[in-house]
């Protein structure tokens, strides 16, 4: 007979906020999966996605298999933007992850988002990491929902941030934000341009259709992570920002379809077949980052299949090491 474990575990929400909190174990998972990206024979297939127009919906289905890990997670991420007037959140979710040697089915994590949420959240804190000035201590943050306050909550974890701006399209949304960073000294800007105006780093965590930062609003030293343009009609940063600033994504073969590259190729500002670092690269430091602290540089994160398994293999090993009784580094025990 075999010995290999045929069971499967199913976790919800309340235990995976429990397992996997956003920190630096989350983060250093999401940048080892970055890494894979650059080093290993990564499988990691276009994004499907299936809109519901009617119902302001959109499904996204994300996979890949990392080497470096023994299972692989397949996510069902809807967003249905209309949610909020029936009383319901607008994004939910699921992610079944497998054995990459067997694939049998190890695990249900019905986070209903969450871990998307955090393994996004760590994405930011990784591209700061890597391509932000050492002493950035002033960050804009656009935008005042959810993930903003994940971005910034994991950037502190990597940077040592002494003050923030918050801009939103809803003043009542961005003075709320600023009123919740009471360790933090906070100011609501009026603007985009404003909020960036003494920034180190520049965090932009809307849906926006329509660019929110143009050439005009940099200056030098200043580091961007673009979080938002994760479907081809999102744009954050402006194509006119691709000629004052180095720009990394995290796929590039995604970003020229989705991403804020893809805007850029489309305004013809660069071509199609136009080679960027990613991420992965400048980790695995076979592509330039930061050259200087006076250079600009954006980061475009659309998101990828390798963050979602990360992030559930490590929601697996603790969920594991919790039913074993092992105390790990935050106490969760099942």
């Amino acid at each position: 007979m075999s010995n290999i474990d045929t069971s499967t575990v199913l976790l919800g929400q309340a235990q995976l906020r429990k397992l996997v909190p956003l920190d630096l174990d989350a983060i250093e998972q999401v940048e080892a999966a970055f890494k894979s990206l650059a080093t290993e024979a990564v499988a990691m297939p276009p994004i499907l996605r299936l809109d519901i127009p009617e119902h302001a919906g959109e499904v996204d289905v994300k996979t890949a298999y990392l080497p470096r890990f023994p299972s692989f997670a397949i996510k069902v991420s809807p967003g249905f933007f209309n949610n909020p007037s029936l009383g319901l959140p607008s994004l939910n979710g699921l992610m079944l992850v497998l054995s990459a040697r067997t694939g049998l089915t190890e695990a249900v994590l019905l986070d209903n988002g969450y871990l998307t949420a955090v393994r996004t959240a760590a994405a930011g804190a990784v591209a700061s990491r890597w391509l932000a000035r050492k002493d950035a201590k002033r960050v804009a943050i656009i935008g005042a929902g959810e993930q903003a306050r994940l971005q910034l909550k994991a950037l502190r974890l990597v940077r040592d941030i002494g003050h923030v701006t918050v801009w939103a399209r809803d003043p009542k949304s961005a003075q709320q934000f600023a009123r919740d960073c009471k360790d933090l000294p906070c100011d609501v800007a009026d603007s985009v341009n404003q909020a960036l105006k003494h920034a180190d780093i520049a965090i932009t965590t809307t849906p926006s259709r329509e660019p929110l930062i143009h050439a005009r609003d940099l200056h030098p030293g200043l580091h961007i992570t673009a979080m938002g343009s994760d479907a081809e009609h999102k744009n954050e940063i402006a194509p006119d920002v691709f000629a004052k600033a180095r720009y990394v994504c995290d796929r590039l073969q995604q970003v020229r379809v989705l991403g804020e590259l893809h805007h850029a190729i489309e305004a013809g500002v660069t071509d199609a077949d136009a080679s960027f670092a990613e991420l992965g690269e400048v980790i695995a430091q076979q592509a330039q980052g930061r050259m200087s602290d006076d250079e600009i540089t954006v980061c475009d994160l659309t998101g990828t299949g390798a963050q979602d398994t990360a992030i559930a293999t490590l929601a697996i090993q603790r969920a594991r090491a919790a039913q074993a009784g092992t105390i790990f580094h935050n106490d969760v025990t099942a």
